[in-house]
């Protein structure tokens, strides 16, 4: 019987002490040209980002070098930066100005109404439309909440205001009923009333989509232990439901509030006339009025930087909460 052994080498992949891996100088070139590897893999798809890209790079961040106007004395014709600089001068009438905060006051109560009831009205379509069982009752109810989304903004103005005439529908039915016929266009305490609901008619279909998406990641086997516990309906939409939504809810809770201060320019400018300017007035017309209509820019430039500082302080105060109570937020 022999006394010699053999040893069998060592199988691939394996290292004695002071053997490096065949692998690992190809693993660390992999590591440190990784984005240049992907980018030649996958250069198709990066190619799909270029035009979002140059859209925002066009009308988003190079329009923000015309802020400096601002500060600066602009006149038509003249240097697109301004003539001279004139510092916090614009700011300063603005901040002076009685019709600014009469503005930035409807601007807030505007706001607040259409998150107050836009943003939680289309939970609880989603929540009503998940719980139909018939599939085609379940996609004309959607289809027939999605279809305002998709007309113009002249077409919902012309929509309300027709409907809201003194010979219109509603004025017949008030006639009807033995009152009396009220010019609702040119009631200023009339108009937040009727921008917000024509506002959650045309909005809240569409902002149903993402809810209902977030309902599908939601694991059955939670709902069969909730019901093995005894949960009926409302308890499993309250212990499971919500609580599986919640993140896609937060997330947009911080956009709508981060632009809560855009309240929607084009339905106002087509739905305000001088007689409800006290309640109609916010700050994207009265700059439309101030830059465009009385050629004022470096004055409307100041105003929608201040817009635009608030709305950052918004999201970012908004975000803030949100990850230190609730745990999710946007970064």
């Amino acid at each position: 019987m022999s006394t010699t052994s053999t040893l069998d080498p060592p199988p691939s992949g394996t290292q004695g002490p002071g053997r490096a891996r065949p692998d690992a100088g190809r693993r660390r070139r992999h590591h440190g040209g990784s984005w240049r590897f992907a980018l030649r893999r996958d250069w198709q798809l990066y190619t799909l980002a270029i035009l979002p890209l140059l859209f925002f790079l066009i009308f988003r961040y190079v329009p923000m070098l015309g802020n400096v106007i601002a500060f600066r004395k602009f006149e038509p014709g003249g240097s697109m930066f301004g003539e001279e600089w004139v510092g916090l001068r614009y700011v300063k009438m603005f901040l002076n100005d009685p019709t600014f905060w009469n503005v930035f006051t409807n601007t807030l109560v505007l706001g607040a109404l259409t998150l107050l009831f836009c943003f939680p009205l289309p939970i609880v379509l989603a929540l009503l439309l998940n719980e139909v069982r018939n599939r085609r009752i379940k996609r004309f109810l959607q289809s027939v909440s999605y279809l305002p989304h998709f007309l113009s903004m002249v077409i919902v103005a012309g929509i309300v205001m027709q409907m809201l005439a003194i010979d219109g529908p509603i004025n017949q039915m008030v006639k009807a009923l033995g009152g009396e016929p009220t010019a609702f266009m040119q009631k200023p305490e009339w108009f937040r009333t009727i921008f917000v609901s024509s506002e959650i008619w045309q909005t809240v279909g569409w902002g149903t989509i993402l809810y209902l998406a977030a309902l599908t990641t939601i694991d059955e086997q939670l709902y069969e232990a909730a019901r093995m516990d005894g949960a009926g309906r409302w308890r499993q939409i309250w212990h499971v439901t919500l609580p599986g939504i919640r993140p896609t809810a937060i997330t947009l809770l911080i956009l709508n509030i981060g632009t809560f201060l855009a309240v929607g320019f084009e339905k106002v400018l087509l739905l305000y006339n001088p007689l409800t300017y006290p309640t109609a007035d916010v700050i994207s017309t009265y700059l439309y009025r101030m830059g465009v209509e009385s050629s004022n820019l470096s004055y409307a430039a100041a105003i929608g930087l201040f817009e635009a500082l608030v709305g950052v302080v918004l999201i970012l105060s908004a975000n803030l909460i949100s990850r230190r109570t609730v745990g999710t937020s946007l970064w």
